[in-house]
């Protein structure tokens, strides 16, 4: 009976081994995605393609995983390109094209935060959301906790304080402003939202949200659920002259003080940042770059040292092209943040997962941030939407499929639009003198040529010449395709 009993027990012992290595092999991974706020397209060291830049844990995360150097944001501002990403689907199918409108308004299109809560993820949101106009609006879709995402720690909007976080100093400011000349644009102070309500913090932001992020991670290692956390830094965004004191006195910056409205107009003082007027405005831009490197390190570091890392699906990527003017660097390509030029299209995106995706890859397939919704339903066994423009990358990043790329992507952001096939990219400006656009980029700075455009990539990467006369079948050719998109994607309000 002694020896029954033995083989019984050795039997059991090796089941449930079975049993703990299966739920192991089984259990979905957790995912970290980062968003990074106007990220030069050379301003990674790892490209080496800017000299003064140094980024050694995107770097290092970059060669634990795929660098993809032909990744598009969906529009070259921030808004729309976030609505595109969290849905992995046109913005304009949610009548979104530029600033304004009402961000996630059709509860038709799903999040992905929506599906990983529906799978058993705990979802969590870190940093900037902004998706439209209300975005603020705590019973609005747009408001994260309306989406899918259980816990919020962040702020709404593009022009987030780096180190006032206070909304009653918010409010102080703004009655300063009351009698200042237009416009009335500024930074933001307001404290953080917490949930739904307001939450003053004191620090750097950058340093902030990383903290915030390590401790949602720390939260949720007592439980077996896995976890979904958005981690989106308001770095390098404009205005990067906001940076710690020391890192100016180690750095030997004078800095630059931020806009008082007694003392002069808002444009004044914005002009006096931008390019070419800020003899510091490109070491500021690197002090931005630095901490969000820094900081970044900081939460994978965390991950491998709590054991984490081997079932963390982690995503860096940028929400649009470089902004030119505070001094992001996007190489070779023309233009930058507000255009349609490559320069405000092309994004950095990086994908790891260790010991389930290939290492140290460079790809030049071309790909979409709307493309990160797919990939990750697949790699959590989801199914996916059938409103999906993205496609998943999950079998590039594996191995299986190393040839998976977009065949064509199109722009329409009311004022510009821009298609990409091959090896061909067509642009359009509004050249109206009235136009938004033509106001806009006097008001931003930025170089913009207005009229259509045919460029050859392969030749043109700089998008200098124009073809669309000598090369007139293929221009019409891709007019004809953004005009049938048009038709599908907005609907009879299309131009």
């Amino acid at each position: 009976m002694k020896q029954y009993y033995f083989v019984f027990l050795f039997l059991g012992f090796l089941s449930c081994q079975s049993t703990i290595e299966e739920t192991a092999k089984q259990k979905s991974p957790n995912i970290l995605l980062i968003i990074a706020d106007d990220h030069g397209y050379a301003d990674m060291s790892i490209s080496e393609l800017a000299a003064d830049v140094q980024t050694p844990n995107l770097d290092k995360l970059a060669k634990s995983g795929t660098r993809f150097t032909n990744a598009f944001a969906s529009s070259p501002i921030c808004s729309p390109s976030r609505v595109g990403l969290m849905t992995g689907t046109y913005h304009q199918r949610q009548q979104v094209f530029w600033y304004g409108g009402n961000g996630l308004s059709n509860p038709e299109i799903p999040t992905i935060a929506e599906l990983l809560l529906e799978k058993g993820y705990s979802t969590g949101m870190i940093g900037k959301f902004h998706f439209g106009s209300k975005d603020a609006n705590t019973q609005h879709r747009s408001f994260p906790l309306n989406h899918g995402f259980q816990e919020l720690f962040g702020f709404n909007g593009g022009r987030k304080h780096y180190l006032i976080h206070d909304s009653e100093k918010e409010a102080a400011f703004r009655k300063l402003m009351e009698n200042a000349p237009q416009p009335k644009q500024s930074f933001k102070m307001e404290s953080f939202f917490r949930q739904a309500k307001r939450e003053r913090a004191e620090g750097f932001a950058t340093e902030i949200l990383s903290e915030e992020a390590i401790q949602f991670i720390k939260n949720k290692q007592t439980t077996d659920q896995p976890y979904f956390l958005t981690l989106s830094f308001n770095a390098v965004h404009n205005f990067t002259h906001q940076l710690p004191q020391e890192y100016l006195d180690q750095h030997q910056l004078k800095g630059m003080e931020d806009w008082n409205p007694e003392k002069e107009t808002y444009y004044e003082w914005y002009e006096r940042g931008r390019k070419p007027n800020n003899p510091e405005g490109r070491a500021h831009y690197l002090g931005q770059l630095y901490y969000l490197d820094k900081e970044i390190g900081r939460v994978v570091d965390y991950l491998t040292a709590t054991q984490q890392l081997e079932n963390t699906i982690i995503i860096y990527v940028g929400d649009n092209g470089g902004s030119t003017q505070i001094y992001a660097d996007n190489g070779q390509f023309a233009g930058g943040k507000y255009t349609m030029y490559d320069g405000g299209l092309r994004i950095p995106m990086l994908v790891s997962w260790k010991g389930q995706y290939q290492e140290n890859v460079v790809s030049e397939n071309m790909v979409s941030a709307m493309d990160i919704f797919p990939t990750l339903m697949d790699a959590t066994e989801t199914n996916n939407p059938a409103t999906l423009d993205g496609i998943s990358l999950h079998p590039l990043l594996k191995g299986e499929n190393p040839s998976i790329a977009h065949e064509t992507l199109f722009w329409f952001g009311g004022e510009q639009a821009a298609v990409r096939s091959g090896k061909w990219k067509y642009r359009w400006a509004n050249d109206a003198d009235d136009s938004f656009a033509k106001r806009s980029t006097k008001y931003e700075g930025v170089a913009l040529e207005l009229g259509t455009f045919l460029h050859d990539t392969q030749l043109d990467i700089g998008e200098k010449v124009n073809l669309k006369d000598t090369e007139q079948a293929v221009f019409e050719d891709l007019q004809n395709q953004l005009a049938i998109w048009k038709k599908e994607v907005i609907g009879d309000i299309a131009n």
